[in-house]
């Protein structure tokens, strides 16, 4: 009995052309989209590695010293990874805490769709208007004194909030419907369904929108100028002004001095290192949790 075999359609000439035109108009698209990446990142290899090179640039702390050597980014390394961790304590938990309600329980309920709403506008809020809030209210309010680090770190919270909701939003409706019926079928309760089920089938995506958030946060100048202030001494008292990398990039590149400007390009390579290396982290956690 011979196999019955199914003559595909030949594909018309113009329909051959038009694929052709669509591929080679994508991989133009990604070849422009690329070009300013590679040469972002060309210009922080050139530029950001003889300041790497410097004595004590990651052990020193900026001393203002205009002659002599200025100094290195201890200070803002510190001040910028305590100030993007407090903000993530805030902004992670209570984003996937929303993003769940509006999955699990909200649906689409009125008061569901005005919650999202609230976070579309979020998401479009320019960054520095989080810090004149923050400015505002918790700065010339004298809350908790002037300047702080934990007062940045809100700041910073507000604007990681609506990326981790939205994007944990997305990764929670992947999650199959029929996993949580059939837990609900056997007779476990809605938060039991939620943190053995929901959570940990999501648990990658959720990681991964919570670099995204973070990798925004952590790049944020115009927040930390008016909430954290600007201090050369390395601190871990968030109660006190706190030296970051976005603040300190922001006033050594306008400098006159060549030194100072180089410290800005290592200070600026120094940043963008920190990130890969959460999101290499976060990949890997990922990935076991996957495995597991």
């Amino acid at each position: 009995m011979s196999a019955t075999r199914t003559v595909l359609p030949e594909v018309s000439t113009r329909r051959r052309r038009t694929d052709q035109v669509m591929r080679g108009s994508l991989v133009a698209a990604t070849v422009i989209a690329l070009v300013p990446l590679i040469l972002i990142l060309y210009y922080l290899l050139k530029k950001g590695v003889s300041a790497w090179g410097r004595s004590g640039f990651f052990t020193s702390d900026p001393n203002g010293n205009f002659f002599g050597n200025p100094g290195g980014i201890r200070s803002a390394v510190l001040g910028t990874l305590e100030i993007i961790a407090l903000a993530s304590l805030i902004a992670i938990p209570t984003g996937i805490g929303v993003a769940l309600y509006l999955v699990e329980y909200g649906k689409q309920g009125t008061f569901a769709k005005i919650v999202r709403y609230f976070v579309d506008v979020m998401t479009g809020v320019p960054s520095i208007v989080f810090g004149l809030f923050i400015y505002i209210v918790l700065v010339l309010g004298h809350v908790g004194g002037s300047f702080t680090g934990w007062k940045g770190a809100i700041a910073i919270a507000l604007l990681m909030l609506p990326v981790v909701t939205r994007a944990s939003e997305v990764v929670l409706l992947l999650v199959p419907d029929s996993l949580r019926e059939a837990a609900l079928a056997l007779g476990a309760p809605r938060w039991r369904v939620v943190t053995r089920i929901v959570l940990p089938t999501a648990a990658s995506g959720l990681v991964t929108g919570s670099l995204l958030a973070v990798a925004r946060g952590m790049g944020e100048t115009a927040p930390l100028l008016f909430t954290a202030g600007a201090t050369f001494v390395a601190t871990a008292d968030l109660g006190q002004q706190m030296n970051n990398l976005p603040v300190q990039i922001f006033t050594d590149i306008t400098s006159p001095r060549a030194e100072i400007i180089s410290r800005a390009w290592g200070a600026a390579m120094a940043l963008v290192v920190i990130v890969l290396i959460l999101n290499l982290v976060a990949r890997l956690i990922s990935r076991r949790s996957r495995l597991a």
